[in-house]
């Protein structure tokens, strides 16, 4: 009982948190940044004491999985919308990690933003993002993932726009927001599929995993097919590539922002997923060559791209992504403590060097004073590069590996000239029905 209730309470104070944000805004009654900020971080102080309850609750119970069930949200027919949570140790570590890097990031916040116009906006998606979050990671089935991951992608997107008076973050946004929507369908593809081929979402317990995942169908064809669609909306929103492009981008955003989405939570949920899917990985020789595959040539994509890049928050970003394709690698390799781990120190890590990003310079310079000159950086690694090969790995580096082009020029360019064609196509006829005469009809009836 005690499990079941901290779960709820995990998942409902962070919406308890924004309806009692939205509610007086709706209404025009404007509250002190003092105020929101209080409302922000008392919610998730208790997020946080309820998520270390669950964790030991879990620890206690051998990491056993306690589930509970708060009915349907929808049903029709022989499909139903079960709202369904579940606390293991995967889910208890994650709800625990994020509610504290949420709480910290909103501490900070009041005064990084202390009379920014958007203070009461940032504060209201934190707190959104945060209810997003916990609902991935407490999720009993699939269903209920996509509706916690549809959160976490429009928050990060509208944050991305945060500073929506200069046009580049609002095409930066737009372009994450564009990689969210054409990954999602992966999402719901595997949703759908596994409904159709298991009649649920819900997951299930294994006897040799150390918590619930997806079960896997009988047939290994459809096992396939939901491994790699899960996969495909996992390398969207932990810019895998080539989909990756975004998440420099997406550095437009506050810097607190910046910390919380892409170098601590939103761009861990991609391998939170396929750590849920892992019976499903493990099922298939191909998907986990898939896995490994992404994870190992985005890491050696971003960390080429990255040692070129002239900005501190631009770096992080390709460090980030570099840091994330090895933890693909140690799933598709059939690991999984050592990703968990990996996630919280990276988590960690990440989220308190983008927090001291603004504080880079002067750290550089006490690092040049206190080593007598400027430090080089990764000689040792171009020692190993043959002087034909540097030339061309630096002229990759600085295209970012010519994915953007690609994408824009061939793959958008090409939907946009099929898409272009048949407008003028469904022109010309719309024309050509409107310069038939209705009486020439009707004489032709008539006859």
């Amino acid at each position: 009982m005690f499990q079941a209730t901290m779960l709820v309470l995990v998942i409902g104070l962070p919406f308890c948190a924004v309806f009692f944000l939205g509610v007086p805004a709706w209404f025009g009654v404007k509250m002190s940044e003092e105020t929101v900020a209080r409302i922000v971080g008392g919610t998730f102080i208790l997020v946080t004491l309820a998520a270390l309850a669950l964790t030991g609750c879990v620890i206690v119970d051998e990491h056993h999985a306690k589930d509970i069930d708060l009915g349907s949200f929808y049903s029709v027919g022989e499909y139903s919308f079960k709202l369904t949570l579940v606390g293991d140790g995967l889910s208890a570590t994650f709800a625990a990690f994020s509610a504290i890097l949420v709480g910290v990031i909103g501490v900070f916040s009041r005064r990084y933003l202390h009379r920014e116009p958007g203070f009461f906006r940032f504060y209201f998606l934190l707190t959104l993002f945060g209810a997003g979050v916990l609902t991935v990671v407490l999720a009993g089935n699939l269903d209920l993932v996509f509706f916690g991951w549809e959160l976490v992608g429009v928050t990060s997107a509208l944050l991305i726009a945060f500073f929506h008076e200069r046009k580049k973050p609002v095409e930066h946004a737009l372009r994450a927001f564009l990689t969210y929507r054409i990954c999602d369908v992966g999402l719901l593809g595997a949703a759908v599929w596994l409904h159709h081929k298991a009649a649920a979402t819900a997951m299930v317990a294994s006897p040799d995993a150390p918590w619930i995942g997806f079960a896997a169908p009988s047939s290994e064809r459809d096992t396939l097919l939901i491994a790699l669609l899960l996969l495909w909306a996992s390398m969207g929103k932990a810019a895998q590539m080539p989909l990756g492009g975004w998440l420099p981008r997406a550095m437009e955003g506050p810097t607190p922002s910046s910390a919380i989405f892409y170098g601590a939570i939103s761009i861990h949920l991609g391998p939170y997923l396929l750590l849920r899917a892992g019976p499903l990985i493990e099922s298939s020789a191909v998907a986990s060559a898939a896995v490994v595959g992404v994870g190992a040539l985005t890491a050696i994509h971003a960390a080429l791209v990255g040692r070129v890049q002239t900005d501190i928050k631009s770096s992080l970003a390709y460090a980030s992504m570099a840091q994330v394709g090895l933890i693909f690698v140690e799933i598709g390799l059939g690991w999984r403590l050592i990703p968990l781990i990996h996630i919280v120190g990276h988590a960690a890590v990440r989220s308190h060097q983008l927090l001291r990003s603004p504080s880079l310079l002067h750290d550089h310079h006490q690092l040049e004073q206190a080593m007598g000159g400027v430090p080089r950086l990764g000689g040792h690694l171009q020692r190993w590069i043959p002087l034909s090969s540097r030339a061309r790995l630096y002229r990759y580096a600085l295209e970012r590996g010519g994915f953007d082009a690609i994408l824009r020029e061939h793959i958008v360019g090409g939907f946009l000239s099929v898409f272009t064609k048949l407008d003028n196509v469904e022109r010309r006829v719309a024309r050509a029905l409107r310069s038939v005469s209705p009486r020439s009809n009707t004489k032709g009836d008539h006859s």
